[in-house]
């Protein structure tokens, strides 16, 4: 019975959402039925896209993989500048003097924000999505790789050096393995902010993927495929953050174990 329970809160909006379109709480012809969701998003997924002339039957794939590859790529990137960053100002007072100061200072600004500035400089191109998805998944990782490193317990610290340890074995055989699950709690923030990056960059910056086709749906009246599109997004952040938490378990499985020693 508790494995039903995760899907008791959807299944109540999604009775919540039939009952208010039939019984026309919402304004008609505006929000579609979930009925009629289900239908446009598997004539998306599954339709022949040579066979008919609508750009939303068959093309979902293709959206998914284009999406999907420009957040894995932005997202790892944000991942390789973050973590070894985040590691240096936590770790280094004088980087932390001189690099902290400017992050704090752009993170409260929006991706949105940025948009003028990506197409600006790289143009309609992946390159301004990439910038985008890399910059919003870039802040939670090195804040959080930042934070773990400040909270090494300060034993294991003493205990490495009385072994003779040098600073650099310190770093990555303590301070990195210390911080690895605030580090992962940085990825999965990231990866849904990389999610919601992609999906403004592929709106304005680039003509391809499922931030295009929300767009240019909305831009036609198909408020069908428009929910079926954000449904598709969570579904893949969603998935995206399972595999993070699978990783995770397995990277850290120390943890577990020291916690039955």
């Amino acid at each position: 019975m508790r494995r039903l329970w995760p899907a008791l809160l959807p299944l109540a909006f999604l009775g919540l959402w039939t009952l208010a379109v039939e019984q026309r709480w919402v304004t008609e012809g505006i929000i579609p039925s979930p009925l009629q969701v289900a239908r446009s998003w598997q004539r998306w997924i599954f339709g022949s896209p040579v066979k008919s002339l609508s750009p939303y039957s068959g093309t979902w794939l293709a959206a998914v993989l284009y999406s999907s590859r420009r957040v894995l790529q932005g997202f790892l990137l944000a991942a390789a500048v973050g973590i070894p960053l985040g590691l240096f100002v936590g770790w280094n007072r004088l980087v932390a003097r001189l690099v902290d100061p400017s992050i704090q200072l752009l993170r409260p600004v929006p991706i949105t924000a940025w948009l003028p500035f990506a197409i600006a400089v790289f143009g309609i191109y992946d390159a301004s999505a990439l910038f985008l998805i890399g910059l919003g998944a870039f802040y939670p990782i090195v804040v959080n790789t930042t934070h773990g490193v400040r909270d090494t317990n300060l034993l294991l610290l003493r205990a490495a050096r009385m072994m003779g340890a040098g600073e650099a074995t310190i770093l990555t055989k303590v301070v990195f393995r210390s911080a690895l699950p605030s580090i992962f709690t940085g990825l999965r923030l990231g990866i849904g902010i990389a999610w919601t990056a992609v999906i403004v960059a592929e709106m304005i910056a680039v003509k391809s993927g499922l931030g295009y086709v929300l767009w240019d749906a909305y831009y036609v009246g198909r408020m069908d495929i428009c929910v079926a599109t954000m449904l598709s997004v969570g579904l893949l952040g969603f998935v995206s953050d399972r595999a993070l938490q699978l990783l995770s378990r397995v990277v850290l499985k120390w943890r577990t174990l020291e916690a039955h020693a």
